[in-house]
């Protein structure tokens, strides 16, 4: 299971939300590429990035900032998430370098652009299943709607998405730890890999997760708790690294 540091992007800065609202949020660095610099050094394998403008405004707008982050550690797989809402956008992150793209809201509304990002960029996509009492929210976490979490990934089975990025939206930057119980129901309901998402606050909470013995849950993204550190992504990695060994 990988450790995935998550860079949230405001404005240009890089800062962490409180259950998604825009309004509450903390300032972490003005500096997004020493940052990911950071958590290089610390030993990630992959960075998760959310241009978080972007998911209010539907379209991109710090794709500058993630092309500079994408070339200067070319060597890391890299997913960026917010506003990604045509083939057009897609195609300028996997041509600046992204490994993967995160689909949130489209993937909602329109279930027949994942399938033709799938056909067009295969292997490339994510779907990022954001919820609250599982169901589904959309524009930046601004709508919830009446979509299950379960049903729209049984949905997306048929199509050849990468992963499925579950955020509890109520535990997101709460320090609270994530739904594990839930991570575990969607991972059991889906052959689609899920990664961890919301309110992960410190090694027990990866280690919960790595006793679930759930092989489908390949990832656990962090923010909070890295940046105030009560989780420390090198001894996190290592022990999910020795856990089955």
């Amino acid at each position: 299971m990988l450790i995935i540091p998550a860079i949230d992007l405001k404005n240009g800065a890089c800062v962490r939300l409180r259950q998604g609202r825009m309004e509450d949020f903390t300032v972490f660095s003005d500096d997004p590429v020493s940052m990911a610099g950071k958590w290089v050094e610390k030993g990630c394998r992959r960075l998760h990035l959310v241009d978080l403008n972007g998911a209010f405004e539907g379209y991109p707008v710090i794709g500058e900032v993630v092309a500079a982050i994408a070339k200067r550690y070319h060597s890391l797989p890299i997913q960026i998430g917010g506003g990604i809402r045509s083939l057009e956008t897609i195609e300028y992150y996997v041509k600046a370098g992204v490994s993967y793209v995160i689909i949130g809201t489209k993937a909602v509304k329109d279930l027949a652009f994942v399938a033709e990002a799938c056909r067009t960029f295969p292997g490339k996509i994510i779907v990022s299943l954001d919820a609250k009492d599982s169901f589904v929210a959309t524009d930046g976490w601004a709508e919830i709607s009446t979509v299950q979490a379960i049903v729209l990934a049984n949905q997306l089975e048929a199509y050849g998405v990468s992963a499925i990025v579950y955020t509890d939206i109520s535990r997101d930057g709460m320090m609270q730890g994530c739904n594990i119980l839930f991570t575990i129901a969607l991972a059991a309901a889906t052959k689609i890999p899920v990664i961890a998402s919301g309110g992960i606050r410190n090694l027990g909470d990866i280690k919960s997760l790595l006793d679930a013995n759930v092989p489908s849950i390949i990832g656990a993204i962090t923010g909070r708790a890295i940046y105030e550190g009560t989780l420390d992504i090198t001894e996190a990695q290592a022990y999910c690294d020795t856990y089955n060994s």
